[in-house]
């Protein structure tokens, strides 16, 4: 029951990368970029759960930031550069610089931060449990892309329209959340 817990747990912590990662692929992000992404992910969805257990709670308390409120920006952002590019020329590959992929990583895996406060309330492994995290989040960041890119050769002039979509859904949802 324990590791059916940590899964689902997993499950849902992947879906900010999963949808971030949908839309990214859209916009043509070459296949090492898009691993560099999945692995990068994966490793933040190890660490921030172990990080959330060692100084969660000195950091809610020390810091009052709300990384939902950041996340939602940096979403906005992309966007609003999105919208911005409805009117040009077939855009050519999106290629994430290091920082984007850092900044991509830590943004998604706040919430396996959050977790890893309670996670020694759940499971006495807490490795175990920050790695099923590692795995589903990597594997939904590179499914994420993966069908992006699908969707962008099958919609081909839609395919924008379609990300910034995805991306008002995703703001939604998060300020819902």
């Amino acid at each position: 029951m324990e590791i059916m817990s940590l899964i689902l747990i997993g499950l849902s912590l992947s879906m900010d990368a999963f949808t971030l990662s949908l839309t990214y692929g859209l916009l043509s992000v070459p296949k090492k970029r898009i691993l560099l992404v999945s692995i990068s992910v994966g490793i933040f969805h190890f660490i921030m759960p172990l990080l959330g257990i060692q100084i969660g709670n000195i950091l809610s308390i020390m810091i009052h930031a709300n990384f939902k409120i950041i996340l939602i920006l940096v979403l906005t952002i992309i966007l609003i550069e999105s919208i911005k590019s409805l009117n040009e020329e077939e855009a050519k590959e999106y290629d994430l610089n290091i920082l984007n992929i850092i900044i991509f990583s830590l943004l998604v895996s706040f919430d396996s931060f959050s977790v890893g406060i309670g996670l020694k309330y759940i499971t006495e492994n807490i490795y175990l449990g920050s790695l099923i995290f590692t795995i589903l989040s990597a594997s939904f960041t590179y499914l994420g892309f993966s069908l992006g890119k699908y969707l962008k050769k099958k919609a081909a002039q839609n395919s924008k329209v379609l990300g910034i979509v995805l991306l008002i859904i995703t703001i939604v949802y998060f300020i819902c959340k």
